[in-house]
């Protein structure tokens, strides 16, 4: 048995589902005669799934990335013998942000892992800025590819009881991902958020509106990593005011609250970090959209044939954009995009960021093909 794998794909190939269903396989208590391993309906299959077994620990960064600390915790508990499954099952999604010292952290125990340890890492590629060589030459490799357009609309279709034509749409313009295809076809304020992202492209080469326009994308993603954070920070809040005794009239209450202040700093900072990376991810994801318009004007612009289009229901508007520029500034305006994206991954503010790159947007669709 190999004790690491990596499981590499594009966002939306399910790298993520894989790792855990193959976590489930291994920890399945079926006989092959009825259904096992992996047979979905025991207690271990249906733990694992719902992130409840005690041998199968998930490794979900929070923030920006994954620290060292947080490694070595995780490494310190999967070498221990497994208390009620199969194995002791570690899956790191995300793989891609671990730090360098995590990535170290966790070199040493793939190396040498314990006879009952598995690691499954998910990643977007093998590529070493998305996993370090070292530790992918220690790893069993599996590659996901991006599911195809009608298999994702089936999947709507069987799993959220779509029509078939809210489904087909949504996973036209969702880029072979799963998630976001159901979030556009569920979800109103997310079919408004890439309205918004594209029509970015007509206000970047209008002075007056180009750089409201990127305050404005910006401040779309803060407010929706708000959104999907707010929830779970409140809980967090309530669960650790209960565990501090908050509210209570016993004596020592107020001194138990003046000597909690650590942990309440400990709680804010996770959240803080946990809601920036909701906010670049949601950034992320509105620039891969204008990405993909450029490059189906630039399909358009370049003649370049049946081509499937990213954004099929926009079919009007990057006819007119690939007729207004030429396929060079085209390409230019895809670059821009990937800089900032760049730029947003070493940390650069997402204001300056965006500002740039509309800068850049502006100066090559102002001037219409000769």
């Amino acid at each position: 048995m190999t004790h690491a794998w990596l499981i590499t794909g594009p966002p939306g190939s399910g790298r993520s589902i894989a790792a855990l269903r193959f976590a489930a396989a291994l920890q399945c208590t079926s006989a092959a005669e009825d259904g096992g391993p992996g047979c979905g309906q025991c207690r271990a299959c249906t733990t694992t799934m719902a992130g409840t077994h005690a041998d199968v620990r998930r490794v979900i960064p929070e923030g920006l990335s994954i620290g060292v600390d947080e490694m070595r915790a995780i490494v310190q508990t999967a070498s221990r013998r497994p208390t009620t499954g199969n194995w002791q099952i570690v899956v790191v999604e995300d793989a891609d942000r671990l730090t360098e010292g995590a990535a170290n952290a966790l070199l040493k125990v793939v190396e040498e892992p314990p006879p009952s340890t598995v690691f499954l890492l998910c990643a977007p590629s093998v590529d070493p800025e998305d996993i370090a060589v070292t530790l992918r030459s220690r790893c069993r490799h599996v590659a996901l590819v991006t599911p195809s357009t009608e298999s994702i609309a089936q999947v709507l279709i069987d799993s959220d009881g779509l029509s078939a034509d809210t489904a087909s749409w949504a996973a036209s313009v969702s880029g072979g991902h799963v998630g976001r295809a159901r979030r556009l076809a569920t979800d109103p304020e997310a079919r408004e958020r890439r309205e918004r992202a594209l029509s970015l492209v007509r206000d970047a080469a209008t002075p007056a509106r180009a750089y409201a326009a990127a305050e404005e994308l910006v401040a779309a993603a803060e407010t929706e990593a708000t959104v999907l954070t707010a929830d779970r920070a409140e809980a967090e809040n309530e669960e650790l005011r209960t565990a501090l005794g908050a509210g209570g009239t016993g004596k020592g209450t107020a001194g138990a609250m003046r000597g909690a202040t650590g942990a309440i700093k400990d709680l804010e900072r996770r959240q803080k970090s946990r809601q920036t990376r909701a906010s670049r991810d949601a950034l992320d994801r509105a620039l891969i959209d204008l990405a993909t318009y450029f490059r189906d004007a630039l399909v358009v612009s370049a003649q370049a044939g049946e081509v499937r289009a990213n954004h099929p229901d926009m079919a009007e508007r990057v006819t007119a954009l690939a007729a207004h520029a030429p396929p060079e500034r085209l390409l230019r305006c895809i670059e821009a995009v990937l800089e900032c994206r760049e730029a947003l991954a070493v940390n650069v503010k997402p204001k300056f960021a965006v500002d740039a790159m509309v800068a850049t947007i502006g100066v090559e669709l102002k001037t219409e093909r000769d």
